[in-house]
């Protein structure tokens, strides 16, 4: 199975996060793509990689056949694309979730639907534990399950792409609380997905919140 190394997995992941939510600006220049890396938002860890670290792993991953570069006419910039889709031979949804687990790191379920969903549909926990299942029941599987994290009764997942990439703080074998959840499981998904959606809708009414304000100062009338 094709093995990454930390850089390989943060530039990797960029590109599909790119070219799936910002398809206008892609393929990416190798200075977009290192911004991309670089980002302090949906990255952990979030990184300082030069842009000689992001050439060495772009010319690693064309070699693995999981990037290839784009010369654009009239342009000196060269620009790059990701094909882990033809090379894994994934389906989109699939490769949305291998990104999310490459830059940020073991999830539940929940949170794969919640925060893989800005990269393509995931209509439901049933949708994305299929996406989940079928990569982890490959010849060579991509992603494994882990035991809850502390605290939690729900799975999470990791990819075994880079499977170093991020540190397991869950004890390796299973415990009581993870034996049980197989009949727990969609209540523990239920909740995690219920607490994805109220976040987003928290952020929604605070939007809201300051449209009114705005509205109501530039009209003369009291905001309280």
């Amino acid at each position: 199975m094709i093995q990454l190394t930390p850089a390989e997995s943060r530039v990797v992941g960029v590109l599909i996060e790119k070219a799936l939510t910002t398809p206008d600006q892609y393929p990416l220049s190798l200075n977009a793509l290192v911004a991309g890396c670089n980002q302090k938002n949906n990255r952990d860890p979030v990184l300082t990689m030069s842009e000689d670290e992001a050439y060495d792993a772009l010319e690693s991953l064309r070699g693995k056949q999981l990037v290839v570069r784009v010369d654009v006419a009239n342009s000196r910039v060269h620009r790059y694309k990701q094909m882990v889709g033809e090379t894994l031979r994934a389906r989109t949804a699939e490769v949305a979730i291998l990104a999310e687990l490459l830059v940020r790191g073991p999830q539940t379920l929940g949170e794969l639907r919640g925060r893989a969903s800005r990269m393509h549909p995931l209509e439901s926990l049933d949708v994305v534990k299929d996406m989940v299942r079928a990569l982890m029941e490959r010849p060579e599987p991509f992603v494994k399950e882990l035991p809850p994290a502390p605290g939690s009764r729900a799975e999470r997942y990791m990819q075994l792409l880079c499977p170093d990439l991020h540190p397991i703080d869950a004890p390796a074998a299973a415990t009581p609380a993870a034996a049980s959840s197989t009949t727990s499981q969609p209540r523990e998904d239920a909740s995690a997905a219920l607490a994805d959606r109220v976040t987003r809708l928290e952020g929604e009414v605070a939007s809201l919140r300051q449209l009114v304000t705005r509205l109501a100062t530039a009209l003369g009338e009291p905001t309280e």
